[in-house]
């Protein structure tokens, strides 16, 4: 892929495996940077080439732990004071996004804060996935690219999927729009789960608003964490009548214990993307990578050139 601009591509810890196979997209070698660590949890950021008046893309999902974020910021800074053209994040998972507004008294914003936190840095552009929530985007001041899992997903939706009996479900009434826009795309039908939790990670009731009988459910989600939602949306589709069901998810959180619920749970497959690394498998996982997805998006960027033909469906 052909740039018009010089641009250099570097990565955190955490998301090497991503940005090694961008930078095969992209025709290009990876960024040499050192990071050192020292005993006490601090390290420190060196590159280890000249980057002055390059346009520097820093490759880093923010998942927690906060090590990832921190690190990213370190690079931040590292590339400002080596007199780096321009920084650009890229950042498939956008961390701490699940915090964009208050939902109770006395409790913070982590999403709008991490936007500030690298403004302040010197971020100049974001390029990110699958957000949390769609005006996380207003909290930047500097333009934001936000691309879609959905076009990976869609491809092996419509290769692989039994389409003539496909249903498309939402685990939950917060996904709506994302799940009625595969609907309308593919011309299925589609559910919503209903659920009620009084704290996080622990589900009250749910229940199914529509009929599944007899289909194939894809049930459509942003994140899997530990996975109570996910799994026990399946176990209601099959209660309900359901002939199988499936998850499509853009970012594989899975904290524990994730991957013993969906291995236990009425789930035939689980499709995630590469967005944060997934160390811990259940073997109902396929991953899905969204390289070329980025590498394309960093290309146009370099050329000043739309990206609105890779949105697939929002």
């Amino acid at each position: 892929m052909s740039t018009n601009k010089p641009f250099l591509v570097f990565s955190g810890t955490n998301s090497l495996y991503l940005a090694e196979k961008i930078c095969e997209s992209l025709g290009c070698p990876l960024g040499k940077m050192i990071i050192n660590r020292f005993a006490d949890g601090e390290f420190s950021v060196w590159y280890d080439e000249s980057i002055r008046g390059k346009d520097v893309f820093l490759v880093q999902s923010t998942n927690p732990n906060s090590d990832n974020l921190m690190e990213l910021l370190l690079m931040m800074d590292a590339a400002k004071r080596a007199s780096a053209n321009s920084i650009i994040a890229v950042l498939p998972y956008f961390g701490w996004a699940r915090q964009d507004r208050k939902d109770k008294p006395r409790v913070s914003i982590a999403a709008k804060l991490v936007a500030d936190i690298l403004g302040v840095a010197g971020i100049k552009r974001l390029i990110t996935m699958d957000l949390h929530a769609d005006q996380i985007q207003g909290f930047f001041d500097v333009p934001v690219d936000h691309l879609y899992a959905s076009t990976v997903f869609l491809d092996y939706i419509k290769n692989t999927l039994p389409l003539d009996n496909l249903l498309i479900a939402t685990p939950d009434v917060g996904g709506t729009k994302r799940a009625n826009n595969y609907a309308k795309h593919l011309g299925v039908p589609m559910v919503i789960c209903h659920k009620s939790r009084q704290k996080a990670n622990e589900i009250d009731e749910m229940r199914v608003i529509g009929d599944v009988t007899d289909k194939d459910v894809l049930l459509i989600d942003d994140i899997v964490d530990t996975a109570g939602t996910i799994t026990k949306a399946a176990d209601l589709m099959i209660a309900n009548g359901a002939r199988s069901v499936r998850a499509m998810c853009s970012h594989a959180v899975m904290s524990d214990p994730a991957s013993s619920l969906i291995d236990k749970s009425a789930l035939s497959e689980i499709i995630f993307t590469d967005s944060i690394p997934y160390h811990v498998k259940t073997k109902k996982a396929n991953i899905l990578t969204v390289s070329s997805l980025f590498a394309e998006a960093i290309r146009r960027v370099c050329n000043d050139e739309s990206i609105s033909s890779l949105y697939t469906i929002k």
